[in-house]
């Protein structure tokens, strides 16, 4: 009768964990760059009451299965999707960026690296590009300064968008007009 009784609880804990991993991912559903995660069950093994035999090729007799007494489910893993693309969504802001595939952004503390597919960005005082959420400049290749149409690609540092060369250009003459009414 016990264990009966903790196989349907074993269940019920196991289902109710379930629940929880599917009402993260329904709280998550608006969340900058969140990562759905997905549940695997497995059953709960207790005891053994008679041990499996083999075939006996002296009497004929075939083999029998083992008798193994269960006791429900459990919760075997739970997985995210690190590397799965979102659908994208328009924000009419000109800094949040969507990486398509398993790439990801580099971030960076002041200190420390870290990858991300969080692409809400925006510009900071300094006019480096900077995450939303935590301040961390992105990362990235520079623009190699003796060939403007090169990327040098070293040591990723801190991506400045604003700079006095990025917002002047040299003036160009008009070559042609066109007026109508």
């Amino acid at each position: 009768m016990m264990r009966s009784l903790y196989s349907g609880v074993a269940g019920l804990k196991t289902h109710q964990t379930r629940m929880d991993v599917i009402g993260n991912n329904i709280a998550n559903v608006n969340t900058t760059a969140y990562k759905s995660q997905s549940m695997t069950f497995s059953d709960l093994m207790y005891q053994t009451t008679q041990a499996a035999s083999g075939a006996n090729p002296t009497t004929g007799v075939g083999g029998t299965n083992a008798r193994q007494i269960g006791l429900g489910a459990k919760t075997s893993a739970i997985k995210t999707a690190i590397t799965t693309q979102g659908a994208s969504q328009t924000t009419n802001d000109p800094f949040d960026i969507m990486i398509t595939g398993d790439s990801f952004f580099i971030v960076n503390n002041g200190q420390n690296n870290y990858f991300t597919r969080d692409g809400s960005f925006y510009v900071d005082g300094a006019g480096n590009l900077a995450m939303t959420s935590t301040g961390y400049n992105v990362m990235g290749w520079q623009v190699d300064p003796n060939d403007a149409s090169a990327i040098k690609q070293d040591t990723v540092s801190a991506l400045r968008v604003m700079t006095t060369e990025n917002m002047t250009y040299p003036p160009e003459a008009t070559k042609s007009a066109r007026i109508s009414g």
